[in-house]
């Protein structure tokens, strides 16, 4: 069928409208990262009276933005690593076996993702108190508890879609594997894991960049040592001035490994959305 002059003259203006509402932002932070500070204070201007690269040097030093990021690689990192094992071995059980309480199961990991997450701020610190108390064992303000509260709510999410694409790879496969004398786990591992790699790979950098951008917990269950960077980048704003040059540089140094690592893995995720939506 062909298009109309309206309907190609609407599409362009509708993709113009949004190449610059997506553009335009991108822009603003990347020129206010290169402008002097004497710039940001006074009236907006788009383009900078002297480029200058200073606060790309600066923001290492007006706070730990180091210490920050690899805390953040670190917890984040651990999150959705252990997530995703996690995950796979559960969502596995749930999808090939039968057992008393699945059902019931199931429907307590798709509940966890319908209650915000404020709401299990304030016992998860209450119990992180509790456990340092009793035990000794510090997790609240350490990176292991940061990496334990994340699992709340990515494990679950995880294991929900994990169970979907588990479901649509048929079984087949897993008895043709047991035939030839392969285990449960060597089933999983080397035959339901590689047909199923999308998935997984999707649902690791959901976990990852989840983690990576969470602050509301982060700002809680933190000290001046494992603050993460969701954190850390409200330190450029002090009481006496308001650094939006470094915050801009910062914010952008800082998505670089998120960005890097979606162009990687660009591939696996697409397939695996795909797969989700066909499903």
């Amino acid at each position: 069928m062909r298009e109309s002059r309206a309907f190609r003259v609407l599409r362009a203006v509708g993709l113009g409208g949004l190449l610059v509402f997506t553009v335009l932002p991108l822009y603003v932070m990347l020129s206010t990262s290169v402008k002097p500070l004497g710039d940001v204070r006074d009236a907006f201007r788009w383009w900078p009276s002297e480029l200058t690269y200073r606060p790309f040097v600066d923001i290492w030093s007006t706070v730990p933005l180091a210490r920050y990021f690899v805390n953040s690689v670190i917890v984040a990192g651990c999150a959705s690593a252990v997530s995703v094992t996690l995950a796979v071995f559960a969502a596995y059980a749930i999808s090939r076996y039968t057992f008393r309480g699945r059902e019931m199961f199931r429907m307590a990991v798709l509940s966890t993702q319908m209650f915000p997450g404020i709401l299990f701020l304030l016992p998860l610190f209450l119990i992180y108190v509790n456990i340092g108390q009793v035990t000794g064992l510090k997790l609240n303000g350490n990176l292991s508890g940061l990496v334990i509260t994340y699992l709340t709510f990515s494990l679950p999410f995880s294991i929900w879609m994990l169970v979907g694409y588990f479901n649509s790879i048929p079984r087949d496969l897993d008895e043709a594997g047991l035939v030839d004398g392969a285990g449960p786990v060597r089933v999983l591992l080397s035959i339901v894991v590689p047909a199923a790699k999308p998935g997984i790979v999707a649902v690791g950098v959901y976990a990852f960049m989840t983690s990576w951008s969470e602050a509301l917990f982060a700002s809680v269950l933190t000290d001046d040592s494992s603050k993460t960077l969701a954190v850390g980048l409200a330190e450029y704003s002090t009481q006496n001035a308001v650094y939006w040059n470094q915050i801009m540089a910062a914010s952008l140094v800082v998505s670089v490994p998120v960005v890097l690592g979606f162009l990687f893995m660009q591939r696996y995720l697409v397939q695996g959305l795909t797969a989700g939506a066909v499903r």
